[in-house]
């Protein structure tokens, strides 16, 4: 069966997916795992509720992010994928910089220490959905206010959370090492996401 655009065949199943997030990141690692998509995204309410553990906030947005476009659901086969990734440290979520100033301040935070980035994904169909997290432990080296003040002046890390990209300069010379899936701190853990979706 040739491969047709926007479909994922897996097990000889043809399936239409449907990414709900403008992501570059995402966009690319779902590219360069051989998946054809389409991006549908539309305003999400990302607020949670205060109680929530970190890797249920994740999962919860990324529900959110799925649910905004489900009316792009057309047949029982489609797939939406929904996806939210968050930077944790002692119990302290850091979301994306407004600025240069609070760049700076996530990465003192980080600097030297260790943290963890969960990744909740959401995959919705019209008759089912499912949610799952990835977390991967992130050590980083002593990071110099020479180094972070280059970092931020160089690649402006305002889209990301945390305020750092792991496939960046950053990752190259300031982490020391990392516990888990390195595709999950960019993003999306793909293999992961491709075992969820085989049985889905």
């Amino acid at each position: 069966m040739p491969f047709q655009p926007n479909h994922y065949h897996t097990f000889g199943q043809q399936r239409r997916i449907i990414l709900a997030s403008q992501s570059p990141r995402r966009q690319q690692l779902l590219t360069e795992a051989g998946l054809l998509y389409e991006v549908i995204t539309h305003d999400t309410d990302e607020s949670y509720p205060p109680h929530l553990p970190v890797a249920q906030i994740a999962e919860h947005i990324a529900l959110q992010k799925a649910l905004a476009v489900k009316n792009a659901l057309k047949s029982a086969s489609d797939v939406i994928i929904g996806a939210d990734t968050i930077v944790e440290i002692n119990g302290q979520i850091l979301g994306k910089p407004a600025n240069e100033t609070q760049a700076h301040h996530f990465l003192h935070l980080l600097s030297g220490k260790q943290h963890r980035v969960v990744t909740g994904i959401c995959l919705l169909s019209l008759n089912r959905c499912h949610t799952f997290h990835v977390s991967t432990i992130v050590h980083f080296c002593h990071l110099t206010n020479q180094q972070i003040e280059y970092y931020v002046q160089t690649c402006k890390p305002y889209d990301k959370a945390g305020g750092y990209a792991i496939q960046e300069w950053i990752g190259l010379t300031g982490i020391e090492k990392i516990d888990g899936c390195y595709f999950n701190v960019m993003g999306l853990p793909v293999s992961r996401l491709l075992l969820e979706m085989s049985n889905f």
